[in-house]
């Protein structure tokens, strides 16, 4: 069976709109509309210009039914924990960016009424400063709204109407029981949190509804919502061709998400002690993974350097370069909470490694090497944990994202885990947005299951191998 579907895919610092193609359970992607993304300041704190973003997904569907007249539905995918509050069918303002320092405040709330054990035993969430459950006890307009949607069920609300929590990201928020799957309203009740602002959870898969309103009238069609993975490791995950029972995964973008597909969560303390998560995947999955900064940390030193020059730098030209740097390479924490607001990030990461007394390289190809090598080390660190956490013996790495292009990267982590590394796909989060919506359409068949749905992106997207080196 064949149809064409559209997939939303919101991330921290871009967004687009994508066409996924199914023909006979073949795949193929065609993109429609790329925009930018990032923080705001504001009088209050750092939000989203979430209106102009929605603006950008608006015009961005419009294109996708301007090619493809018989588009079967479309399905939204963002980064995790942040939400917007909605009264009265309007939203409230702009939503908070999870970098504002207001979590801080809310980490203090939350601890001294719920003990981070006891949290970890409800929830099996890493502990992240930014997690929901510590920004809502900081909200003071939550008490007054009729719901708080995360980004991506924010969006579904604008274009259909429906207030929902699609449950993989909602299991990102920390107020979702990890052994359940519902609402945790004891742990909300303790922490003043009202019930009544959390939605109806749904599954993947199921329909939303069709366009309505404002939404329907500009982008011209009664285009139907599919809720997907909505949470982007969610989607990026189903489609992460997963080679064996005792593969690792690394979805790499802004962060780095390592680790590995289980059927049922962990929360022992030494889970809990390595600050390993437990959240929703699609089908009912858990997604047992730890948060490695990843190529912010390039990103923003990139940013700096050519703020400094007043040019844009050529990445691959750079990376080209980096990979010829001969000798010892300096190594730095990745996740060292110094290096994760925005601003001048060589100077910071130089400080990281003259404090530790390593040498801070000289040229901006060796600093380049040191943030990959540094990188690719918390990775294969975080793999090994993974494993030894699972009791799983980890045979192979799979990369896919935007970091599945990034050969030095790649090589550096197959190098430093011992481990063969399988790269792609690049764009993972899109193609598992577009599975789960083919797959509800009944074009993979009723009862296609993630396996099924892994063996078309394989067939579609082989993957690159990259073996360790020895030395």
């Amino acid at each position: 069976m064949s149809g064409v579907v559209a997939a939303v895919d919101l991330g921290a610092t871009s967004g687009r709109v994508m066409l996924g193609y199914v023909d006979d359970g073949m795949l193929r992607l065609e993109a429609v509309s790329r925009f930018p993304n990032g923080p705001v300041p504001g009088p209050d704190g750092l939000h989203w210009d979430f209106t102009a973003l929605y603006r950008h997904v608006l015009d961005g569907l419009r294109e996708a039914v301007a090619r493809e007249p018989g588009l079967a539905s479309v399905g939204i995918d963002s980064w995790a924990v942040d939400y917007g509050l909605v009264e009265g069918g309007e939203v409230l303002g702009e939503p908070f960016h999870y970098r504002d320092d207001r979590t801080a405040r809310g980490v203090e709330l939350v601890h001294a009424r719920v003990p981070f054990d006891e949290l970890y035993r409800r929830n099996g969430l890493q502990f992240l400063p930014f997690n929901t459950l510590y920004q809502y006890v900081t909200e003071r307009a939550l008490i007054d709204a009729d719901a708080a949607l995360l980004v991506p069920d924010l969006v579904a609300f604008l274009l259909t109407g429906a207030r929902v929590a699609e449950r993989t990201n909602a299991s990102t928020t920390g107020l979702v029981d990890v052994r359940t799957g519902q609402w945790d309203l004891d742990l909300a009740e303790r922490l003043g949190i009202p019930a009544s602002v959390l939605p109806r959870l749904v599954d993947p898969g199921e329909g939303l509804g069709p366009l309505t309103g404002a939404a329907r009238e500009r982008i011209g069609a009664p285009l139907e919502v599919v809720a997907v993975g909505s949470h982007d490791t969610a989607s990026a995950v189903v489609a992460t061709p997963l080679s064996s029972p005792d593969a690792a995964y690394i979805s790499c973008g802004t962060w780095g998400l390592v680790g590995v597909e289980l059927d049922a969560p962990v929360v022992s303390d030494a889970a809990r002690e390595a600050n390993f998560t437990n959240e929703g995947g699609v089908d009912g999955r858990i997604r047992f993974l730890h948060n490695v900064t990843g190529l912010w940390l390039l990103s923003e030193s990139v940013r700096a350097w050519e703020a400094e020059d007043g040019a844009p730098i050529d990445l691959p030209q750079l990376l080209e370069a980096a990979a010829s740097v001969d000798g010892d390479v300096a190594l730095f924490d990745a996740n060292d909470p110094r290096l994760s607001a925005p601003g001048d990030m060589p100077a910071r990461i130089a400080a990281v490694l003259d404090e530790a007394g390593a040498p801070v390289p000289a040229s901006r190809a060796a600093f380049a090497r040191t943030i990959v090598e540094s990188i690719a080390d918390a990775f294969a660190r975080a793999v090994a944990t993974a494993g030894r956490l699972t009791d799983r013996e980890i045979d192979v790495i799979h990369i896919v994202g935007g970091g599945a292009l990034n050969r030095l990267l790649c090589q550096a982590t197959a190098d430093r885990s011992g481990l063969p590394v399988l790269a792609g796909p690049v764009e993972a989060t899109a193609l598992g947005n577009v599975l789960v919506q083919a797959r509800a359409h009944g074009w993979f068949g009723a009862d296609a299951s993630l396996e099924d749905l892994r063996a078309a992106v394989v067939a579609a997207f082989p993957p690159v191998r990259y073996e360790p080196r020895a030395g």
